[in-house]
């Protein structure tokens, strides 16, 4: 019986505390990895490069990439409802784009196919946590909302 007052208590916490601090976990990751795009220092630039070779100019394209990224995490971080809305559609929008390599650049993305992952391989998958994360994230933008008679 304690143990069930114990567990309420703490799930009750986790239920208060989790999709706020998810918002800005989830915001502030695209903030910055998206800021080091422009900056020169991002990881991913070659990455990038190899797997949109087909005449994009890299030094307009990365930097592109990374301003969108945080957009997307600025409009995490505000908790406004609209601006929540625009910043999971920008990050759908981003996404596919993101495991292109997977099919581009088999190489790179895997030492051992179809489940052997390089670090690359592992950083672009975990974008599948990121997605989960954005749809928990939109699940709750109405409960921000007021409520409107019928």
């Amino acid at each position: 019986m304690q143990f069930e007052a114990i567990d309420r208590k703490i799930t009750g916490v986790m239920a208060r505390l989790g999709p706020a601090l998810l918002r800005y976990s989830l915001g502030l990751v695209f903030v910055w990895f998206g800021l080091l795009k422009p900056l020169g220092i991002s990881p991913e630039v070659e990455l990038i490069e190899r797997t949109v070779y087909w005449g994009v100019d890299p030094q307009w394209l990365i930097p592109y990439l990374g301003y969108w990224e945080v957009a997307i995490g600025v409009c995490l971080l505000v908790p406004h409802t609209i601006v929540t809305r625009i910043g999971i559609f920008l990050m759908f929008v981003q996404m596919p784009g993101t495991f292109l390599p997977l099919i581009i650049l088999p190489d790179v993305v895997y030492t051992d196919f179809p489940y052997g992952l390089t670090l690359e391989g592992q950083y672009i998958v975990k974008n599948l946590v990121m997605i989960a994360a954005a749809l928990v994230v939109g699940a709750r933008v109405r409960d921000s909302e007021p409520e409107r008679s019928p």
